[in-house]
């Protein structure tokens, strides 16, 4: 599989194909005709190649493979290629938009796949909602991949689909939109905690939002040594006193909040060190203001931050947001590649919790030296970034038992 971003095109307006009237836009011309083609890795230009590329040859390719199965690892692209899976119900923050409208994201992460970790990624998009659906027809699929991305599906059904998925197939699956987030996420408060002389078990954090991204990243960070982690969604902080919660929230409760905090998210973050912002929303300046000194911000919804960055910036020690256009942005594309690329060189069973946490600490030591305000995570272009990660995850695999070469 190779991803190829097509050239854009200057025309525009309606075609006999039906093709919409639209002022030229650069986002339509990109994406004409899709953002991916396949292409083949060896030659075929004669009979000779054709009768080892396919028949007669592929025959015995094929009979060797059904004596030792292992070896469609060595034989066939299994081991470098991953399924990026959606129902299209959460897709970016357009919600639930349906498989073909989610198509141009899912066919962006496989390009990304390719560019920043050297991993061939096909998307495919399914036209069902329905749990037990999803994974019956992701586990049939699972003979074609090393590892299987689950992208943009809704909570609370992504951790029900992720659970089951991967404990009945012998391949990662990791929801980037949890864990990927998570661990550019905990790189970047490992290294705002080093600027100001810290440690993560010195902070208390405020998390706004309570889906797959806030829950995995509260998760991770008490995981990472955090001193307190409060999680709040629309009705207030989730907390043990709630009769409303789910299941998820439920666990969510119980994990975190030591302080035993109530209410609104504005309270909870009266003398906080941290706010973490994965819901959309507006926070209130003066909840901002009312941080401990040297706060950290990051505000990470898409376009519109929850906090400004100009706001942010009057109380805190350090900004983050998910915009390329500001400093220190929080970017899934920091993680997921090296991490799949990583589980893939060993042929990990599954991406454990300490691979995550290992993927973070690598991305956080590329910062090295250069550790400033605006400089927390390095940038996706910053070349060290991948190849960290992806050898930090093949190392943590092989410590904890996970990795099959």
């Amino acid at each position: 599989m190779a991803a190829e971003i097509v050239n854009p095109r200057s025309d525009s307006g309606t075609g006999t194909d039906g093709s919409v009237d639209e002022p030229f836009d650069p986002a339509f011309a990109l994406h004409r005709g899709g953002k991916m083609a396949v292409q083949a890795t060896v030659p075929v230009r004669d009979k000779d190649d054709l009768s080892l590329a396919y028949t007669p040859g592929v025959a015995k390719v094929c009979s060797a493979i059904a004596e030792q199965p292992e070896l469609v690892h060595e034989y066939t692209w299994k081991s470098q290629v991953v399924a990026v899976v959606t129902d299209g119900t959460a897709v970016l923050g357009l919600g639930d938009i349906g498989p073909e409208a989610s198509l141009p994201v899912m066919e962006g992460k496989a390009i990304l796949f390719k560019q920043f970790g050297g991993v061939d990624a096909v998307p495919i998009a399914l036209a069902t909602t329905d749990v037990d659906e999803i994974v019956d027809t992701v586990v049939r699929l699972a003979p074609s991949f090393g590892g299987v991305n689950l992208e943009d599906i809704s909570a609370p059904r992504c951790f029900e689909i992720e659970r089951k998925l991967q404990e009945r197939v012998d391949i990662p699956v990791f929801h980037d939109d949890q864990h990927g987030t998570a661990v550019v996420t905990l790189a970047a408060l490992r290294n705002a905690a080093k600027l100001t002389g810290r440690g993560l078990g010195d902070l208390r954090a405020v998390i706004s939002g309570a889906g797959a991204a806030g829950v995995a990243i509260a998760k991770m960070l008490l995981g990472a040594g955090l001193g307190d982690v409060a999680v709040a969604d629309r009705k207030g902080i989730v907390s043990t006193d709630r009769e409303d919660l789910t299941p998820v929230k439920r666990e969510l409760a119980e994990l975190t909040n030591r302080a035993g905090l109530s209410g609104s998210l504005e309270t909870a973050l009266a003398g906080a060190d941290v706010f973490i912002g994965v819901s959309g929303g507006t926070v209130p300046e003066a909840a901002i203001a009312s941080m401990a000194p040297n706060a950290f911000v990051f505000a990470m919804a898409n376009p519109n931050p929850e906090v400004h960055p100009d706001v942010a910036h009057k109380y805190a020690a350090v900004v983050a947001t998910g915009r390329s256009d500001y400093p220190n942005q929080i970017n899934n594309v920091l993680a997921f590649p090296g991490i799949f690329a990583g589980a893939l060189q060993v042929r990990a069973s599954r991406i454990t919790e300490g691979m995550k946490i290992a993927a973070a600490n690598a991305l956080a030591d590329v910062v090295g030296d250069q550790l400033a305000a605006d400089y927390v995570i390095p940038s996706p272009f910053d070349e060290r970034v991948a190849p960290a990660v992806t050898a930090a995850v093949a190392a943590a695999a092989r410590a904890e038992g996970v990795a099959r070469r």
